[in-house]
């Protein structure tokens, strides 16, 4: 019922005195058939079952979706998906002289960091995997799976990786002894490269790729029951692509460290 049949005045008037634009006076909800969105996100949760609603609203968007994170969030909730828990932020560690601990990479090739994964296969069998990162793109460069993994062959996959992607100004590792020996401390001094080792028991300054390592073991090897390493390689290549091309990092302004283009025909969809 219109302002003047309530209160005998004008619709202009009376919003004038109560201060109320005439647009909000006159505006009426449009419902909005959400069912076409809602398959959708479930595919993408599904297809991604370790993600968040965050992360599948940025695949939404990628995919021509015209949505925010909030709605997504509310649909989320409607269909009983899984909400991440919050989780207290840990303090920073600094030195006495309150100078930060950890060197923070500026460019891409700026600060590599390696790092040991170690995990067992079906039969009971050890076996290791070395995870390298550039900590500027977040990109993982590589994940070599072996049975045995000494200085040797860390320094083989480095080489590969200098080659595909030029080489770093930094080196960031643990003290372990396939990093820390005279082998490998000598062979990146000539290619040019400077080490650099955390202190001992600070996994924390070598922050990137112990993150990374958690992804990996909680959406791979925590889900996944391999017989032979070469099926761990395979399956792990296959995630590490996913990982580099597709997942969107908050790090990045939930870009992924790779991004492809992607190409759809017909209109964008709406949401």
């Amino acid at each position: 019922m219109h302002a003047r049949q309530k209160l005998g005045t004008s619709e202009r008037r009376t919003c004038k005195v109560v201060d109320l634009a005439r647009s909000s006076m006159q505006y009426q909800a449009v419902e909005k058939n959400d069912d076409a969105l809602r398959l959708a996100m479930i595919r993408l949760a599904k297809s991604y079952g370790r993600y968040g609603y965050r992360k599948v609203a940025q695949l939404l968007r990628v995919e021509g979706w015209c949505v925010n994170h909030k709605k997504v969030e509310r649909l989320w909730r409607e269909e009983g998906l899984q909400l991440p828990q919050r989780h207290k932020k840990k303090r920073r560690l600094y030195h006495k002289d309150s100078s930060i601990i950890r060197l923070r990479p500026t460019h891409p090739n700026h600060v590599w960091s390696v790092d040991f994964v170690h995990d067992k296969l079906s039969n009971g069998r050890s076996y290791k995997m070395l995870t390298v990162l550039d900590e500027y793109t977040r990109q993982a460069l590589a994940v070599e799976v072996r049975t045995r993994m000494g200085s040797e062959d860390v320094l083989e996959v480095l080489y590969g990786l200098f080659l595909r992607h030029g080489k770093p100004d930094f080196v960031r590792s643990d003290n372990g002894p396939e990093f820390s020996s005279r082998a490998t401390q000598s062979w990146l001094e000539k290619v040019g490269v400077n080490p650099i080792r955390i202190y001992p028991g600070s996994p924390w300054e070598n922050g990137y790729n112990e993150r990374f390592n958690g992804t990996l073991r909680r959406e791979v090897l925590n889900s996944e029951w391999f017989t032979t390493t070469k099926q761990a390689q395979i399956v792990i290549n296959c995630w590490l692509r996913q990982y580099n091309h597709t997942r969107p990092h908050q790090a990045l302004n939930m870009r992924p460290p790779v991004p492809e283009t992607l190409v759809r025909d017909g209109p964008e969809h709406g949401g």
